[in-house]
């Protein structure tokens, strides 16, 4: 799984999530390495096991002939608390890490094997994860 190896701060702010307002990805819209891509339609925090298991659907569909590139990164901390723990008594335990997505962020992209078949191994990664994903071509 996917972690920094250093990090400034052990622990980070929860961060907003206010329904109303609707950021759209400024970074990271266009397919620049492969010649498909998966792009994601809503936001979400992408867990790095999540990441993980993308990744191996990816690896098994593109086969040797194909390359693909993982676009984002889990470098924002995630805490929980353990179970039937009451409130106070400060901040939960580290327990992994996640990369915040928003919506028009490419996930993954893929080159190197046809298009069906790239349609079809990047719409089984977008499965494994938490939010709406779309194949995109360059």
């Amino acid at each position: 799984m996917l972690f920094p190896k250093k990090v400034k701060h052990r622990k980070w702010h929860t961060m907003r999530r206010n329904p109303s307002r609707v950021s759209v990805a400024t970074r990271g819209l266009s397919v620049a390495f492969g010649s498909y891509g998966l792009k994601a339609l809503g936001s979400a925090r992408i867990r790095s096991n999540q990441i993980e298991s993308s990744r191996k659907v990816l690896s098994r569909s593109v086969g040797k002939t194909g390359r693909f590139w993982i676009r984002i990164f889990p470098d924002m901390p995630y805490t929980t608390k353990p179970a039937e723990v009451k409130l106070g008594k400060g901040k939960g335990d580290l327990a992994g890490y996640a990369a915040p997505v928003l919506p028009g962020r490419i996930i993954f992209e893929v080159d190197g094997i046809s298009e069906v078949d790239a349609r079809e191994a990047l719409r089984k990664a977008g499965t494994k994860l938490p939010v709406k994903t779309k194949v995109v071509a360059r």
